[in-house]
């Protein structure tokens, strides 16, 4: 940990040193599923889809700061497992996460916007990612749904991707990115609520010592502006 921290606070001074830097903004689009104890147990199996806005502050060839915006949806449906016990119990869940993420994103080849030419990189990020999310649970098969029942969390978000400039100013990209949270009710399985301890029925199933995931599956298109003048490429 003590590493990381100055990994981090290393590059923060590197970046500083830089006498400009090119900086992306844009967009992310894809799907969203989640990883828990009601539906699928793919990793990839997006059920809704995910939205959002991205910036990124390239500080060198090798690592960029990142931040990123998301707003995704899924549907957790038991008759789409291949768990025969989930067929049988029959539970469909409807969520929708926001999220606000921001870490360092490291690049597998030197990927310098400076310079003319191509510019692809496969890239990994990580960070920190905050989220807000749908509160409820599952009564007697039903799910109680409170509209204005809403909880936040924080995730690891573990991401891989690749980037590739089509144009002097636009790069496409492609990412696939895990996001392991600290709660375990994405899924309405595992509700933390003293005032539910009264209910009948038990509302707490499934696996209560592993926490959810959820996978955004998707694309970027970012726009690249303060570039450097030719004669200072590096």
């Amino acid at each position: 940990m003590k590493t990381f921290f100055a990994l981090i606070i290393t590059l923060s001074f590197f970046s500083l040193s830089l006498k400009g830097q090119t900086y992306e903004v844009g967009i992310m689009a894809g799907g969203v599923n989640n990883i828990g104890d009601v539906g699928r147990t793919n990793y990839i199996a997006p059920s809704g889809i995910g939205l959002g806005g991205i910036f990124k502050w390239n500080i060198s060839k090798r690592y960029a700061w990142r931040a990123s915006l998301l707003y995704g949806e899924f549907t957790a449906d038991d008759t789409k497992s291949n768990l025969s016990s989930r067929q049988e119990r029959a539970y469909v869940v409807n969520n929708n996460v926001l999220e606000f993420s921001a870490g360092l994103e490291f690049n597998f080849v030197e990927y310098n916007l400076h310079r003319l030419g191509d510019a692809f990189t496969p890239y990994l990020y990580t960070g920190v990612t905050y989220l807000r999310y749908d509160y409820n649970y599952i009564d007697a098969n039903f799910v109680i749904d409170d509209e204005n029942q809403r909880d936040g969390t924080f995730a690891i978000p573990m991401i891989v991707g690749f980037k590739y400039r089509i144009s002097q100013s636009f790069i496409l990209g492609a990412e696939i990115g895990a996001r392991y949270t600290f709660t375990d009710n994405l899924d309405f399985s595992n509700p933390k609520d003293p005032n539910l301890e009264s209910l009948e029925n038990n509302v707490d199933f499934g696996n209560i010592f592993s926490n959810d995931w959820y996978v955004f599956s998707g694309v970027t298109l970012t726009y690249t502006f303060k570039r450097k003048p030719c004669s200072d490429c590096f």
